[in-house]
C-alpha cells in the first residue's frame, strides 16, 4: 500500500520543477533578426580534449574514455591525434568558407599544446572552457568542483578571454551553473532542450544556455551509435534544411557543428565535413560565427 505522501510534491504545479528559467515555447517566442538580414548562425565547435592514460572514470566514462587495460596506448594516442594531426585538417576546412569556430578547449590541453591553443586564438577562434580533462567531470557532492572551475578558467584565459563554457561530457552538479557566473561566464552548452539561446537564474546573475545539441554531434553519430559517414552527412544536411526553412518564417535560427579532432579530423572523415560546410555555405543568409558573436546578436536582435 503507498501512502498518501508518496504522491505529495511540494512543487508540483504548473511550469518547470526548478527556478532556473522560466518554461516558453520556441513558437511562441519573438522572432530573432540576425546580422545582416542572415537567416542561420553557423556555430562550428571543435572540442580539443585530453584523456588521461589513468583514466578512473568518475563517476562514469565519457564517451571516448579509454577501454582496455592500462596502459591502454591504442586509445590514448588515437585521442591525442585531434590535437596532433585532425584539428589542423579542420582548420583547413574552415578556412576555405572563411568560418571562424568556438573551440572547447580542457584545460590540460592548453598546459600540454599551448602553441595549439595560441594557433586557434590568433585564427580569431573563440575559446571556449571545457573543464580541466575528460577524466574530472562534474557531478553532485563533488567536494573540487569550485577549484577545478577556476583552475581551468584561470589556464585557458592567459590565452583568450574566455566567456562560454562547455562541461566535460555536458556534466553538471547542482552548483556548476552558480560557480561558472561567480567565474564570469556568459553562456553554457551543457543543456540541450531548445533551439536557441535561453536566459538562465545562477548566482544571482544571468547565464544563458546555447544550443549546442547532442543530436549531431559527430562523435555520438559515429562512435556512439557507430552510425557511417555518410549518415553523419545526411543528418548534418538534413538537420540544416529544416532550420533554414524554419527561418523562412520564423526569425533567425542557429545551426550548431558539435565536433571532436579526434573523430573528424581523420583523413577519410574530413571529407564529410567538408561537404557539410559546403552544402551549408551555398545557401543565402549563412553567417559563421563564434557563440559569444550569437549570444551577443541573439540579445540585439530580439532575444532577450
Amino acid at each position: 500500500m503507498i501512502s498518501d505522501d508518496y504522491l505529495k510534491y511540494p512543487r508540483r504545479r504548473y511550469g518547470m520543477d526548478h527556478d532556473r528559467y522560466e518554461w516558453s515555447m520556441l513558437h511562441a517566442r519573438a522572432k530573432v533578426a540576425w546580422p545582416n538580414g542572415a537567416r542561420i548562425a553557423l556555430w562550428v565547435t571543435p572540442a580539443l580534449q585530453w584523456f588521461p592514460l589513468d583514466q578512473q572514470g568518475k563517476p562514469f566514462k565519457p564517451l571516448g574514455s579509454l577501454q582496455t587495460a592500462y596502459p591502454d596506448l591504442r586509445h590514448y594516442t588515437l585521442r591525442d591525434y585531434g590535437n596532433r594531426v585532425g584539428i589542423y585538417r579542420i582548420m583547413k576546412a574552415l578556412d576555405r568558407h572563411g568560418i571562424k569556430a568556438s573551440v572547447p578547449v580542457n584545460a590540460a590541453v592548453a598546459a600540454r599544446h599551448p602553441s595549439l591553443v595560441r594557433e586557434c586564438a590568433a585564427r580569431g577562434w573563440e575559446i571556449v572552457g571545457h573543464g580541466l580533462d575528460m577524466d574530472h567531470l562534474h557531478y553532485e557532492g563533488m567536494a573540487e568542483e569550485e577549484t577545478l572551475i577556476a583552475k581551468s578558467l584561470e589556464i585557458l584565459r592567459k590565452f583568450s578571454p574566455v566567456r562560454g563554457w562547455l562541461s566535460p561530457a555536458k556534466s553538471e552538479s547542482k552548483a556548476t551553473l552558480d560557480l561558472l557566473a561567480k567565474e564570469g561566464i556568459d553562456y553554457v552548452c551543457d543543456w540541450v532542450n531548445d533551439d536557441m539561446p535561453y536566459p538562465m537564474k545562477a548566482g544571482g546573475k544571468t547565464l544563458y544556455s546555447m544550443p549546442h545539441s547532442a543530436d549531431v554531434d559527430d562523435a555520438t553519430i559515429l562512435i556512439g551509435m557507430h552510425h557511417d559517414e555518410d549518415e553523419l552527412r545526411d543528418q548534418l544536411i538534413d538537420h540544416f534544411d529544416v532550420l533554414y526553412e524554419e527561418s523562412a518564417t520564423q526569425g533567425g535560427r542557429i545551426m550548431p557543428i558539435p565536433l571532436h579532432s579526434w573523430v573528424i579530423g581523420q583523413p577519410y572523415r574530413i571529407g564529410t565535413l567538408e561537404t557539410v560546410l559546403a552544402h551549408i555555405m551555398r545557401h543565402k543568409g549563412v553567417w559563421p560565427a563564434t557563440g559569444a558573436e550569437i549570444l551577443d546578436a541573439w540579445k540585439a536582435g530580439g532575444g532577450a
